[in-house]
């Protein structure tokens, strides 16, 4: 059964920095695209970043040059760092995966697997 688990949300100031993870289990997730999405309460999923199975990276336009994706192929885990938090990245963050050797997306729909989520609230 293949599962992603967030970690690593919280409350933090503006201005502060959370690093959170994504464990996944149940298959390899070594040769496929993950990404992170966030919900804020009454608007759509959006697209935060992903990162390929080669290490390409790209970011939603509101984290760019704060937030950063990496992943630990040998610990099936992706992170996704942030930094110079705002208030505006408050929001539920979801890890998810795409199946084998597709590419990074952004768009929800390309997702096949998702995390439960895991809330970063960040204060003014």
């Amino acid at each position: 059964q293949v599962q992603l688990v967030e970690s690593g949300g919280g409350l933090v100031q503006a201005g502060g920095s959370l690093r959170l993870s994504c464990a996944a289990s149940g298959r390899s997730f070594s040769n496929s695209a993950m990404g992170w999405f966030r919900q804020a309460p009454g608007k759509e999923r959006e697209f935060v970043g992903t990162i390929g199975w080669n290490g390409d990276q790209y970011y939603g336009d509101s984290v760019k040059g704060r937030f950063t994706i990496s992943r630990d192929y040998g610990k099936n885990t992706v992170y996704l760092q942030m930094n110079n938090l705002k208030p505006e990245d408050t929001a539920v963050y979801f890890c998810a995966a795409r199946l084998p050797s597709r590419g990074p997306a952004s768009n929800v729909r390309d997702y096949s697997y998702w995390g439960q989520g895991t809330q970063v609230t960040v204060s003014s």
